[in-house]
């Protein structure tokens, strides 16, 4: 079981209900045009009033008015749906969105962290929960088998040996076929996968598009085509629109705990937390209003966060009633998720030098990947080339295999400094001279940073490089 799969069958109500004090609301979203308005997603308690997805909202209006209507907007699904694949890097370092309405992620490599599938679901059921997002969640020895069962069942764990017996049971209409060929086979007698998988490929290539080979081999684990993995966004913004003009500050403190929430969410990937985010507030008739947060020191802990934005707020005079509150942080610490499965210990799976160089430049881009050598210059930003490795030292100064390409501000508390300072001084001959002391530091999660400072100083440092 190395791949989850996190499958969001209502993240269009969950994202809409999640901005509401009062969840418990009858809510649905409609959609489409003005002359035929459609019930797009229905909140539970609208359901229990007999409304359901795809009806007309003139039925549901004839049928009963207790129930609010809201204008769907795809915008707050993406928001919702960023979000989570961004928190998903705090469990794995693959996370990908190739699939509708769903998550897969890479947790092989993270049970030294957080134990078995049992332990894996139960803290990501716990969050997820938290967060106010319906799921359902599957375990599969591949990512495509993960996301065929999460759309049939929640809550199981499939290992590599029981994978064709349960995929077996899926029915054809909910295995991910194209409907053509459910069609096809459905009038073939065939109602599950198992007569599927029993059929001669020769027959499946004669009869069938390319496509549901394709599928076929996927979710059995064969050859497919690589995934897509998500890259968070460099920035962090979110917004929480009213229905009213509020002009209360107590009215605002649920959007600030929801926002700065999801802030805490946003980086638990990330290497450090915030030391400043920004507030901002909608008027109509009045130019908006910001609220700048700052902190002394770093911090992305969700009650730490809504607590001091809270001190300030009190603070705060609105000159009019606000009709939308944003938080934006732009200075955020690097990201760094858990563990990256890179290197296989496993015997069986052991790759060469020519296999980890390809899945490196995959990972990093062609131009981080280099052939180590020396330069006649002690910048380290300078000092990559293509020399023949005839031309090495026996011994070379400890330097990190990954290098960022611009030095950035480490974030964070608890390192423990592993060695240094080493001092770099050189370049006053080129008018950019580079005068710095660098430390080998180690941070809480374990890993290992290169970074400096000022000669002489012990901080704030700048992070230069990762070591493997």
């Amino acid at each position: 079981m190395r791949w989850a799969c996190l499958l969001l069958p209502h993240l269009a109500m969950d994202a809409a209900i999640r901005q509401l004090s009062e969840p418990d609301v009858p809510l649905v979203l409609v959609s489409g045009p003005v002359q035929r308005r459609v019930l797009h997603a229905v909140a539970p308690a609208a359901h229990l009033l007999g409304l359901r997805r795809g009806m007309r909202l003139s039925a549901a209006q004839a049928l009963t008015s207790d129930f609010i209507a809201q204008s769907h907007d795809p915008r707050l699904d993406q928001q919702a749906f960023t979000l989570l694949a961004t928190w998903a890097y705090n469990f794995s370092s693959q996370v990908c969105i190739d699939f509708d309405h769903a998550l897969v992620l890479e947790i092989g490599a993270s049970r030294a962290l957080f134990g078995q599938w049992p332990d894996v679901e139960r803290r990501l059921r716990s969050e997820l929960t938290a967060l106010g997002f319906r799921h359902r969640l599957v375990a599969a020895p591949n990512p495509h088998a993960a996301y065929v069962l999460a759309r049939n069942h929640d809550g199981l764990g499939v290992d590599e040996g029981r994978l064709q017996t349960v995929l077996g049971q899926v029915p054809i209409e909910r295995s991910g076929l194209p409907k053509t060929a459910v069609d096809t086979l459905s009038r073939s007698g065939l109602r599950t996968l198992r007569p599927v998988f029993a059929l001669a490929r020769e027959s499946l290539v004669r009869r069938f598009l390319p496509e549901v080979l394709t599928h076929l081999d996927a979710i059995r684990g064969r050859e497919v085509a690589p995934l897509t993995y998500f890259q968070p966004p460099d920035r962090f913004t979110a917004r929480i629109e009213f229905e009213y003009e509020v002009e209360s500050s107590t009215a605002l403190l649920f959007p600030l705990r929801r926002l700065t929430s999801d802030l805490a969410a946003f980086l638990s990937s990330r290497d450090g937390g915030v030391q400043r985010f920004v507030l901002k507030f909608e008027h109509e008739h009045h130019p908006d209003s910001e609220l700048v947060v700052g902190l002394l020191t770093a911090e992305r802990d969700a009650a730490v966060l809504f607590d001091l934005a809270r001190s300030r707020l009190d603070h705060l005079q609105l000159p009019t009633g606000t009709r939308g509150m944003s938080l934006v942080a732009e200075e955020l610490p690097p990201f760094v998720p858990v563990a990256r499965d890179l290197f296989d210990t496993r015997p069986q799976q052991a790759v060469g030098w020519e296999q980890l160089r390809e899945r490196l430049r995959a990972r990093l881009g062609d131009d981080a990947v280099q052939r180590l050598s020396v330069q006649a210059d002690h910048r380290p930003e300078r000092a990559s080339g293509a020399l023949p490795a005839s031309t090495l030292p026996p011994q070379l100064p400890l330097r990190p295999a990954w290098l960022l390409p611009q030095p950035t501000p480490l974030r964070g508390f608890g390192m423990q400094v592993l060695s240094g300072p080493e001092r770099i001084e050189t370049g006053w001959w080129d008018g950019e001279p580079v005068r710095r002391d660098y430390y080998v530091l180690q941070t809480r999660e374990g890993q290992r940073a290169w970074a400096f400072t000022a000669p002489g100083e012990h901080g704030p440092f700048m992070l230069h490089g990762w070591f493997a």
